[in-house]
């Protein structure tokens, strides 16, 4: 079978709102209060991208959602429904992890109904199957390197 399709990979992180690190001055001998409300608010985000199977002519598609709170089987049935309007229709081939919600029933004949999209999980090349780790781990690689991809950053800057 020839199917031309694009080739999706999808997954979601949560956010805390609130600063990782907080800083604050006090005289000398003194020591700082930092004063906060703990009411932490929470996001979420989306993200899937794309790759042409057989037109690299096309590049690459990068699509996010962002929204308060967290995904459910609710949520991510919006997110692809965006994800259709971003692909216009065209198919679409989705890799994504084996969270609980990705595989619900109802998610299961939601994907049942869509004649565009076809879904599966990451091989297991990676011991916990987080195909975007690996990814991720070899773009900080090429991105820690200077112009001459030989050498690191630093001893380029010193040229």
């Amino acid at each position: 079978m020839n199917t031309r399709a694009w080739i999706g990979f999808l997954d979601e992180s949560g956010v805390s709102l609130l600063p990782q690190i907080r800083r604050t001055y006090s005289p000398r001998g003194r020591t700082p209060l930092l004063r906060h409300r703990l009411n932490w608010k929470r996001a979420s985000m989306a993200g899937a991208l794309g790759y042409h199977s057989t037109d690299p002519d096309r590049g690459a598609r990068l699509c996010f959602h962002l929204k308060p709170g967290s995904y459910d089987t609710a949520g991510l049935i919006e997110v692809l429904e965006q994800v259709k309007v971003f692909y216009r229709g065209e198919r679409v081939v989705l890799v994504w992890d084996g969270l609980s919600a990705h595989w619900s029933r109802a998610m299961r004949a939601w994907v049942a109904e869509q004649d565009w999209l076809t879904y599966a999980t990451p091989t297991a090349s990676h011991p916990h199957g987080h195909h975007t780790h690996r990814t991720y781990e070899k773009i900080s690689r090429i991105r820690d390197r200077g112009p001459d991809l030989g050498r690191p950053r630093d001893a380029a800057a010193h040229r």
